[in-house]
């Protein structure tokens, strides 16, 4: 008497959901105020602003870019906003801050703006093993937005899951 293996996994209306296949793309670039600051700590505004008029902004098109001071130099509320206003029509997103922060940012607006109405009533599997670094906030915000359409979430692989939330009937 043979009995046929069935692959229970692949015949699962178990929905994989792989955060990495939606990294966004694009280059990840980090803007050093302070290089156009008189060594590196002082802002003087007229130089400041030639600086700004004659670098080439273009380089950064499509990019998202994280603004900071790499000297700790305290600046201006003014000084960053008038470096985003060179960078606002080139560049897909600007933070103030990091590349860790910029990641987190990024990850944000996907996790908002994605569609959710293909996971509505599924059981859901978060993949938990990713050769990418995908920041965990992104983890929580995505947990928050599939709950609110999913019948089930669990956080792993399909052979070693830990269930996170069900629908209470």
């Amino acid at each position: 008497m043979s009995e046929t293996i069935l692959n229970k996994v692949a015949n699962s209306v178990l929905v994989n959901f792989d955060l990495e296949s939606y990294i966004p793309k694009g280059s990840r670039t980090f803007i050093d105020i302070s290089q156009w600051l008189e060594q590196g700590f002082l802002l003087r505004e007229k130089p400041f602003r030639e600086a700004l008029i004659t670098h080439d902004w273009k380089k950064y098109s499509r990019h998202h870019i994280a603004l900071g001071s790499s000297t700790g130099a305290i600046l201006p509320a003014w000084a960053s906003l008038l470096v985003t206003s060179y960078l606002q029509p080139v560049a897909k997103i600007i933070v103030l801050g990091s590349l860790v922060e910029l990641e987190r940012q990024i990850f944000r607006e996907m996790i908002t703006e994605l569609d959710l109405t293909p996971f509505e009533g599924k059981p859901i599997m978060i993949k938990g093993c990713s050769d990418a670094t995908i920041p965990q906030d992104a983890y929580i915000l995505l947990v928050q937005r599939l709950q609110s359409v999913a019948k089930s979430l669990f956080y792993g692989e399909a052979c070693s899951s830990v269930p996170l939330w069900k629908v209470k009937k």
